[in-house]
């Protein structure tokens, strides 16, 4: 189905993809409009492995081999000098491309059997949350979609974090499922950077809003800020005064499970009609410092 231009949804180790081939430009944009993303929203291409990187990369620094050898496969998006023949849509028009490559066996066995790199945002409508599960996929994208791989729920849950590799030092505009402490203990120095609104984005989930379920998200750092109302949804690491009033509460014992539940938390908030949802805030490191980000972005209004 890829071969032919179709668009095809899978798993990986983060969230649900929406694939198509990346030399197949009719292809890309049907993933733009599957998904109402943006034109200028650039897609992350996703390889079955070193040995495609020359087909979409121009250059490879010393700094990005050394966190291919390191985090690949894995929850790593690397940006990179664009290969000359990868379409412009895959990049919103940028002489850069976001690359990964998978560590998910079932994206593996797929990437490899496509045979050719594959662009891939997350697999729901844009704006709203990642999809972890097969059936959130299938809520968003039914019908607009050729297939769909199922792998259960997604082991990470938030994406992938996004490095800039085209600067000295290395630049995170995207935390994700790799913390910046483990990206420091490889290439030593690395930036932060902000992105307004108004800025062209390098990589996909800078964008201010972004995230977001029906209900209105609301970042606490005290289970007490919380409003216990029955149309009220919580999550988060210490539990809310009277939990027993809020529609769903859900209480999780670790960051890595906070992470992991959180998009879906979202969806069945949305699913349960809450009007409103607090999530608690984590402390902003490793991969608190993802969690924290996706939640800013999914309060934003």
């Amino acid at each position: 189905m890829l071969r032919q231009g179709r668009l095809v949804a899978f798993p990986t180790e983060t969230v649900y993809g929406l694939g198509a081939d990346a030399f197949q430009p009719k292809a890309v944009e049907a993933i733009f409009e599957a998904k109402g993303r943006p034109a200028d929203n650039p897609l992350i291409v996703h390889l079955a492995g070193r040995a495609q990187v020359p087909q979409v990369v121009a250059s490879l620094s010393e700094t990005a081999e050394r966190l291919l050898d390191r985090f690949s496969p894995g929850p790593l998006t690397l940006i990179l000098p664009k290969h000359p023949d990868l379409p412009e849509v895959v990049t919103a028009g940028r002489d850069t491309v976001g690359v990964r490559i998978p560590g998910h066996d079932l994206a593996q066995a797929f990437l490899r059997a496509c045979e050719t790199p594959v662009a891939a945002p997350s697999a729901n409508r844009s704006g709203r949350p990642s999809p972890t599960s097969p059936e959130a996929v299938l809520e968003d994208l039914e019908g607009r979609i050729a297939c769909l791989l199922d792998g259960g729920r997604t082991e990470k849950g938030v994406e992938s974090t996004v490095l800039d590799c085209t600067t000295d030092p290395p630049v995170v505009l995207r935390p994700g499922a790799v913390s910046v402490e483990a990206l420091k203990s490889v290439v030593g120095a690395v930036h932060m950077e902000e992105q307004g609104e108004g800025d062209r984005p390098k990589s996909p989930g800078t964008r201010h809003r972004h995230y977001a379920p029906a209900a209105q998200v609301h970042l606490v750092h005290e289970p007490e800020e919380a409003e216990p109302t029955s149309a009220a949804g919580y999550i988060g690491l210490r539990a809310p005064e009277n939990s027993s009033v809020f529609r769903h509460c859900r209480v999780v014992s670790d960051v890595e499970t906070y992470a992991q539940d959180l998009f879906h938390f979202f969806r069945t908030c949305d699913h349960a009609g809450c009007d409103r949802i607090y999530a608690q805030a984590v402390p902003n490191d490793g991969l608190g410092r993802a969690l924290n980000d996706r939640i800013r972005r999914a309060a934003a209004r």
